[in-house]
Order: C-alpha cells, then sequence, then structure tokens
C-alpha cells in the first residue's frame, strides 16, 4: 500500500453533517448529547493511502482500491477517489464510507469541497453521535459549513436496520448555524405504519428552544369532555419565551390562552417571572364570558431592596371545577392578589405590600351554608419591621412591629398597630442549655366601626418563657450497625398573664394546630389578634439513632403541655373558659426514619387524655427498593373530619411492563376521593403509557379523564392528555423511565 500527504492549503472546516435532529419542537425536554468538539484543521495536512496512486501530485492524485482519506479527525474510505488539491475537492465511488467526529455516512458516491463545504452523497446511510441517529436518503447535498439538505430521507434514534419507529421527509433543510432544522411532507412511522403526517415541519437539531409548533394535545376536560389544544412557542430570547394556544372545547367552546416567560438581570440585580391567561368567549354552557389570569414577579431593584407581585383571578366561583386538570388546581379556593416591596440590611428589614384574596365558593354551599368558605380581610396596605442582633454580650434580641390597614366589605374594618420585642439569654452548655426569655407584646387598634365593643383599643402584656433541655448519649446498634442513641428531655416553661380581649376584633387570627412544634410556643393563636394567657410547661422527650457518618436512622419523641392554669382567653367570647379543669393537653407521639436502605416511615398520633381515645393520626410508609420501583401508603384520621386512606405505586410488571396506581378513600364516607391506573411500556426507543384518572373538584363534583401517548425518544409525545403530569403529582417517588429525557 503506497501513502501520500498533500500539503495543507487555507480552509474552512470540513463539516459533512456533524448532526441531524433531535426531533423534538420548541421547550419540550428531549436531552441529547454534546456533540463532540471540532478542532480546527484548517492547517492540518490531507494524508492519502491507496494500493494505487498516480496523478500530479501537485494537481490531482487519483486513488484505487482501499483508498483512505484523513484530515484530523475526517476520514474517507472508498474503491476510487480522486483529491484535486487546487479545487481542495475530493470525490469518491464504490463503497464509500466517511467518519466526522463520531458521525458515519455511507454511500455510492460522494463529492465534496473542503474549502466551500459543499458537496453531496448519494444513496447514503447514516449513523450519528448525537443522539443515536441513523437514517438514510436518495441524496444528502452540503449546502455549506454548517447547512445540509436530505433528500427523501429518514430519521430515527432506534438502532438496527429495521427501526420501530422513523420520520420520512421529502426534504430535510439542517442548518447547524441558526440551530434550525425544516422538514416538508413529513411523516411520521411507527411499526411501518404512518400515524401522523404534517405538510411543513420545523425542529431545533440541538435540542435547544426554538420557534415553533408544539405537538398537538388531545385530552378531557376536568368534567370528563373532549378538547384539543394545538400550541405554539415563540423563542424570543434566551431568557424569555411565549408560549400560546388554543384550546377547542367541543361541549364550551374556543379558549385561548398564553404563557410568557422571563428572567434576566439588570444592574440593580437579577428579575424573574411568569404571567398566564387564559380567555373564553361565551361559554355555550354558562353562557358567560370566562377567564383567568396567573402573574407572578420578583425583582431585585438595588442590593438590598427587592419587589414584585403575585396575582391571580378568575371570572367566576367554578372557573377551577371546570377548567382544572389537576387535583391541586381544582381545589383552589383562595387566590392570592398581592404586591409587595422590600428593604434590608445585615440587622433589620422593612416590607409593604397591599394584599386581597378571591375566595371560590363551593358549588355546594348555596344548598348547604356550613360548606360556605370566610372571606378574609383585605390588607391594604401592611407595612412591617424587623431588627435583631444574636450573641450581644451573650444577649439575643429583636422587635418585630407592623402597621396594618384591614378591609372587609362585610365585618368591621379598622387600623392595627403591633410590637412585639423579645430578649433572651442562651445559656448552653455541654450536655444541656437553659434558655430564659422576655417578650412584650403591644397592640392598638383604630377601628371604623367595632360591633364587639370600642373603636380605639390597646393592649400591652408581658411574656415570660425558659426553654431548656440536656443531651445524653450512649453507643448502640440498630438493624445490627453501629449508632449512637441520644435521650434529650426537654421543658419549655410560659408565663402570660390574663387580659379580656372579647372586645378586639378578629382580623387574621386563628389558633394553631397541635403541633410538636406548637407545643414550644409562646402563643396559642397566630396573627397579632389574640395573646394567649398561659401558666404551663411543656415536657417532652426525643430519643435519636444517628450512624457514624452523621445520618440519622431513626426519631422518637414524645410531648405533652400541663396547665397550672386552664387558659381563658377565646378566639371568640364564647370560648372563654369552659367551666371544667383542663390539666394537661393531648398527648402527642411521633416516629420516623430509614428503617433499612429501601424502607422509610413516617408516624404520628395526638391522643386524647381525657376522653381516652385517639383524636388524629397520620401514618405513612414508603418502600423504594430501586429505580422504578415505589409503594406508598398512608392513613390519616381526624376525629368527626375525616378518615382517609391513600395508596400510590409504581412497579415493574414484567421486563418492559410497568404498572402504575393511586387510591384515595374516604373510610367515613365510603367514597373513592381519588383512583389512578396506567400502565408503561418501555421499548429501546420508545415509550407507551395508558390510563386513566378519576378526581373530586369540589364538594359534589368529580373528573373523569382518560390519557395514552406514544412517546418516540429523541422525537415528541404523541397521544391523547398528559400522563406524565398525572403520574408525577399522583405517585409520590414516581421516576420516568427515559430518565434522561427530563421532566415534562
Amino acid at each position: 500500500m503506497s501513502w501520500f500527504t498533500a500539503h495543507p492549503f487555507p480552509r474552512r472546516r470540513a463539516v459533512a453533517l456533524s448532526a441531524l435532529v433531535t426531533v423534538a419542537s420548541g421547550p419540550l425536554h428531549a436531552q441529547v448529547a454534546p456533540a463532540a468538539p471540532q478542532a480546527d484543521e484548517q492547517d492540518l495536512p490531507v494524508t492519502v493511502r491507496a494500493e494505487e496512486i498516480g496523478g500530479r501530485p501537485d494537481r490531482e492524485i487519483n486513488l484505487n482500491r482501499n483508498v483512505e482519506i484523513t484530515r484530523g479527525q475526517s476520514k474517507l474510505t472508498a474503491d476510487t477517489a480522486c483529491y484535486r488539491l487546487v479545487e481542495d475537492e475530493v470525490t469518491a465511488e464504490g463503497n464509500v464510507n466517511m467518519w466526522r467526529f463520531g458521525d458515519r455516512y455511507q454511500g455510492d458516491a460522494l463529492q465534496l469541497n473542503m474549502s466551500t463545504q459543499r458537496g453531496w452523497v448519494l444513496h447514503p446511510k447514516y449513523q450519528l453521535q448525537l443522539n443515536n441517529a441513523q437514517g438514510q436518503a436518495d441524496r444528502i447535498d452540503f449546502l455549506g459549513e454548517d447547512q445540509a439538505l436530505v433528500v427523501d430521507g429518514t430519521y430515527s434514534t432506534c438502532q438496527g436496520p429495521d427501526p420501530d419507529w422513523y420520520i420520512k421527509a421529502s426534504r430535510l433543510r439542517l442548518d447547524s448555524g441558526r440551530d434550525v432544522g425544516t422538514a416538508g411532507k413529513t411523516i411520521i412511522y411507527f411499526k411501518d405504519v404512518p400515524i401522523l403526517g404534517t405538510p411543513a415541519f420545523s425542529f431545533s437539531l440541538s435540542g435547544a428552544r426554538r420557534s415553533g409548533w408544539l405537538p398537538a394535545t388531545i385530552g378531557a376536560g376536568s368534567k370528563g369532555k373532549t378538547e384539543l389544544m394545538v400550541p405554539y412557542y415563540f423563542n424570543i430570547a434566551p431568557n424569555r419565551d411565549l408560549t400560546v394556544y388554543p384550546r377547542l372545547m367541543f361541549n364550551r367552546g374556543l379558549q385561548l390562552g398564553a404563557t410568557g416567560r422571563y428572567l434576566g438581570e439588570t444592574s440593580g440585580g437579577a428579575y424573574n417571572g411568569e404571567t398566564h391567561a387564559e380567555f373564553l368567549r361565551n361559554d355555550r354552557i354558562t353562557k358567560t364570558d370566562r377567564w383567568r389570569v396567573d402573574s407572578v414577579h420578583n425583582q431585585v431593584i438595588k442590593p438590598g431592596w427587592s419587589a414584585g407581585w403575585n396575582l391571580h383571578g378568575v371570572s367566576d366561583d367554578e372557573y377551577t371545577s371546570d377548567f382544572s386538570p389537576t387535583v391541586a388546581t381544582s381545589a383552589e379556593r383562595q387566590l392570592i392578589r398581592e404586591a409587595y416591596t422590600s428593604y434590608g440590611t445585615q440587622y433589620w428589614s422593612l416590607t409593604a405590600r397591599a394584599q386581597t384574596i378571591q375566595v371560590l365558593q363551593e358549588p355546594a354551599a348555596v344548598a348547604n351554608p356550613a360548606l360556605a368558605i370566610p372571606r378574609p380581610y383585605d390588607r391594604l396596605p401592611q407595612v412591617m419591621f424587623h431588627t435583631g442582633r444574636y450573641d450581644v454580650k451573650g444577649f439575643d434580641w429583636a422587635i418585630d412591629a407592623e402597621a396594618t390597614r384591614f378591609s372587609h366589605p362585610s365585618f368591621d374594618s379598622g387600623n392595627r398597630l403591633l410590637a412585639v420585642s423579645q430578649v433572651s439569654y442562651p445559656w448552653v452548655q455541654p450536655g444541656y442549655y437553659i434558655t430564659p426569655k422576655v417578650m412584650l407584646h403591644a397592640t392598638k387598634y383604630d377601628m371604623d366601626s367595632n360591633a364587639r365593643g370600642a373603636t380605639s383599643l390597646s393592649r400591652t402584656l408581658p411574656i415570660f418563657s425558659v426553654d431548656s433541655g440536656m443531651v445524653f448519649e450512649r453507643d448502640t446498634t440498630l438493624f445490627g450497625k453501629a449508632a449512637t442513641q441520644t435521650l434529650e428531655p426537654r421543658l419549655f416553661y410560659v408565663r402570660t398573664p390574663y387580659r379580656n380581649q372579647d372586645e378586639f376584633p378578629i382580623f387574621d387570627t386563628a389558633e394553631t394546630g397541635f403541633s410538636y412544634a406548637q407545643l414550644f410556643t409562646e402563643n396559642r393563636y397566630i396573627g397579632g389578634d389574640r395573646v394567649s394567657d398561659a401558666n404551663q410547661v411543656t415536657a417532652a422527650l426525643v430519643s435519636r439513632y444517628i450512624e457514624p457518618d452523621g445520618a440519622e436512622r431513626l426519631r422518637m419523641a414524645i410531648a405533652q403541655r400541663f396547665y397550672f392554669d386552664e387558659p381563658r382567653v377565646g378566639r371568640v367570647p364564647s370560648a372563654t373558659g369552659t367551666g371544667n379543669k383542663i390539666s394537661r393537653s393531648d398527648l402527642l407521639l411521633a416516629a420516623s426514619g430509614r428503617i433499612t436502605e429501601h424502607w422509610n416511615f413516617d408516624s404520628s398520633v395526638q391522643y386524647d387524655v381525657t376522653g381516652k381515645s385517639v383524636y388524629a393520626q397520620n401514618h405513612g410508609v414508603r418502600w423504594a427498593p430501586g429505580l422504578m420501583k415505589v409503594l406508598n401508603a398512608e392513613y390519616r384520621y381526624v376525629r368527626d373530619s375525616f378518615r382517609n386512606a391513600d395508596v400510590s405505586a409504581q412497579w415493574p410488571l414484567s421486563k418492559r411492563w410497568y404498572g402504575v396506581g393511586r387510591l384515595s378513600y374516604s373510610l367515613r364516607d365510603h367514597k373513592v376521593l381519588e383512583s389512578l391506573v396506567g400502565l408503561e411500556y418501555k421499548a429501546d426507543c420508545w415509550i407507551f403509557r395508558m390510563g386513566g384518572q378519576r378526581f373530586v373538584t369540589a364538594a359534589q363534583t368529580t373528573s373523569t379523564s382518560t390519557f395514552f401517548q406514544l412517546e418516540l425518544n429523541g422525537l415528541s409525545g404523541l397521544g391523547l392528555g398528559n400522563p406524565l403530569d398525572s403520574f408525577y403529582k399522583s405517585i409520590p417517588g414516581y421516576t420516568r423511565l427515559n430518565g434522561n429525557a427530563g421532566r415534562p
């Protein structure tokens, strides 16, 4: 075999066809492998080898039998070839093979100008490193360094000579410089059966975002009626985009919607936001115009100074029930509308906000007023101030103050000034700590009117508390592994004098729920309208098992509050005093941890020591022995309220079949609250999903939907509904079968 090295000539990099397509439209999260770096080969020589070499070395080299031409990472083999040095052009025939940065092309004949990057290859078969794509064509024309045209070609990410799916296009133009691919007369084949055709098609070559039509979504609305949505994505800038869509609901009409997202940075700081709006003119069922708007914005104006808004609104009470496809959004009943600004330094902060809340009443509230949701007070405005320091000669201190205008269309409105100051002296020693604290709670009201009493009210109350605890440790084992067990007794004493507060309004105050954290707070109310009297001590005992690496394996706790004097301050006048001596609270028991590497549990019980019965309990367990294997079970109970059982799972049924499901059941009402069942099939280059879901959207309304989806790896998902969204939200720990594709 002979060989010959040609002298280098100035030229641009030889790019044959570095990438075909990650056929995914717009912002679909089709993840692709990064393209291999392409070194600049401008000054590299061309090396040729062949059994026979002829021609003129300074102009033309003719190569025959076992031809091999190499430049840098580019390599060409063929039966015969000719390299014209002046034109810097290669032609080859017979068993042509070309490799370029991991990509391979096989054809009958090839011509490529190494300087202009123009040329062609006939009847090629190609394999691309990017996304493991492959295909074949009648011809590929190289139109320049960054452009190529595939004529009557196919594309697929499936491996092997007979791919399960592929696209076929009459013209497939690839522009890697603009990261755009466009196709005409495109047909998608699955198992050699055409399943989707389009006269035009565009996509991003690298999988990055770009403007274009997204796959149409056929689904069922919140009440099971068929609808069709065809979104269009505008990639305005790397940090801005807009998605608009018509949504045809066959029972209601045509809804138009748009979602815009943005982020960026000014000289003052970063900002980001998202706004969504949708409008349905003349709903065929309600005969009214219906709309929804959601807008969130956060911005740093300058260091320490930020501002933003959080705005949500709908046209009517039943909007979320009629249009929301998920449990979470259909259950929304209070929509916040808020704007704020905040400024802070290392030791203080000042925040101002204006807030109103739109309340969506349950449809059944008309017949049953007990289901009516009370409307919260508007804060127009609220100004909050905080300052504090830690470890000032051993002392910690803080001051929180606020001034708020509370407004309500039905109840008494007024102004409230509130200031809470506190100082504590943490005394921490090895094995124990003691933290005495003194607080002063001062409040002043200026009411427009007050059905409870006077319009001008004030209250100043001192609060004293002592938090103390000890920590004992010993070496032990847990499930056969070395561990350190702790025993942590804790006492928390609070003393607050009684003050009759029946005349004071209720603007934003409610009694806190009974929990471990609440047992160690000075006030059993949240909000500033009530300060509970207290002469009580909370006793708790916590034991933890800690592994040598510091991970907490198991935690167990028991806590109870003991009253020296029964609390007398109630939220409403009728709640003051019970007539019976209450000496202690309910008993709280809790345990959580990781039983084994795959088993986790969380459990709590609230025991009514007076009635000698369980008031509330919550028990949950998760078993996750591996990927795509998770089983969740939970039981929740509150006396005279609900008793629910919830089971959800994702589990392999065979080598390629996976099952998913969830059942949430009311044991008290003997009613299914939510159910989901689905099947997934994972092939090498595609996934099929199918199933159905049913959930309660309001007190007397349910939604039932079915879905199926064929996801072609590297292309997109085609089908009815959005099963992935339902799986993620309904099954804690759900794992996508093709995990490298990212979450939808």
